[in-house]
């Protein structure tokens, strides 16, 4: 029986619980902190020229809807695990890391 409750990994699933509400816990604290950056995203376009810029426009949308992906990356994590899709489970909640990898990566390229 206990065999059946651990991972391929070998961490028991108490613990993998534990860091998965850590988890949950940690991205839901940065959701407020990603609206504020929300509010001011539109800072992107006050360099000339970058109203034209898709990069830009792209940076914008990805500092705008990272605060919906700190909400939906947690809950969608929770359902998966209850569904015992783990791989998914934490799949869905690396979401908002590789969201901000991504967004880091393209800011590179705004003119600022």
């Amino acid at each position: 029986m206990a065999r059946a409750l651990k991972s391929k990994t070998g961490i028991p699933r108490g613990w993998r619980v534990f860091w998965l509400v850590i988890c949950t816990m940690g991205w839901g604290g940065l959701a407020p902190i990603a609206a504020v950056g929300a509010i001011f995203a539109w800072l992107v376009f006050d360099r000339p020229g970058n109203m034209l810029n898709p990069l830009a426009w792209l940076c914008f949308l990805l500092v705008v809807l990272f605060w919906a992906c700190c909400i939906v990356a947690p809950f969608a994590a929770w359902v998966f695990w209850s569904r015992n899709q783990e791989r998914r489970a934490w799949a869905a909640m690396a979401a908002p890391l590789i969201w901000v990898s991504v967004g880091a990566a393209l800011w590179q390229f705004v003119a600022g």
